[in-house]
């Protein structure tokens, strides 16, 4: 799908190795449908194929990242129907993406769009972003992500009381807690984002694909299976041409010509 065929998204290269979508549906706060899911993990997959692209940004808009799920598409649905229309099955697209990707969050990240930002690499927060996972409100709990990551990401205390009694993170607190990477104004959060992701795409393209996988089998397996995998794949670099050309730029005090090879 081209990028102009995109209803509920939009598309952007903001910066040389960068690409970014936007979730465009501001009248309902960007509240995560069908649709919208599909048209994300669509482009997120194109980008993450593109040679060019180097880091993704995930993105709203300043009163909204994204407000949650879209409740008027579930409320009347039975089990088997959620999982017919792969309601849950469509995020699980995102951990197939092998570049970063960066969540640029300003206004609300709740619900759904709480388990988005937690499904990314990392995190830049405007000093308006608001987490949350107020599912017990509408007697669910949430089912893409946040009681597992925000558990490993929190510890356990604070992950009861976000997910059992509502409770809501600032972006102050989120970044006390280490929820998030950084927390700048409104009118720079995006900005800043992009220089993060400008500077990630900049540096060897496997050596990033590679250390992003190492870290997350810290973030969800086993120390002894993480420690394996990351010394394995420390060794098969050394088979690449971008180690090559990294050391010898560093030896030859120069700026290393990485070709993602």
């Amino acid at each position: 799908m081209l990028a102009t065929e995109y209803e509920n998204i939009l598309v952007e290269f903001p910066a040389d190795g960068v690409g970014l979508v936007r979730l465009n549906r501001p009248r309902a706060y960007n509240a995560l449908n069908g649709p919208l899911m599909q048209e994300l993990m669509d482009a997120l997959a194109a980008l993450d194929a593109d040679e060019t692209i180097g880091c993704l940004i995930i993105t709203g808009n300043d009163k909204a990242f994204a407000a949650g799920a879209d409740i008027a598409e579930m409320a009347q649905a039975t089990p088997v129907e959620l999982e017919q229309m792969g309601f849950i099955h469509r995020w699980e697209r995102l951990r197939e993406i092998r570049k970063p990707v960066i969540a640029a969050v300003s206004g609300y990240a709740l619900g759904g769009g709480c388990e988005l930002a937690l499904a990314c690499d990392m995190i830049v927060a405007s000093e308006s972003a608001v987490f949350g996972q107020p599912e017990i409100n509408l007697g669910v709990i949430p089912g893409a992500g946040g009681t597992q990551r925000l558990t490993r990401a929190l510890g356990k205390a604070l992950t009861m009381e976000m997910v059992l009694n509502d409770r809501r993170l600032s972006a102050a607190e989120a970044a006390q807690f280490g929820l998030v990477n950084h927390v700048v104004p409104v009118d720079s959060y995006l900005q800043k984002a992009i220089e993060l992701a400008a500077s990630i795409a900049a540096r060897a393209p496997v050596a990033v694909r590679v250390a992003k996988d190492a870290v997350n089998m810290a973030f969800e397996g086993s120390l002894a299976a993480g420690l394996a995998y990351e010394r394995n794949h420390f060794y098969a670099l050394f088979a690449t041409e971008d180690q090559r050309e990294g050391m010898a730029a560093f030896l030859e005090k120069r700026q290393p010509n990485w070709r993602g090879q």
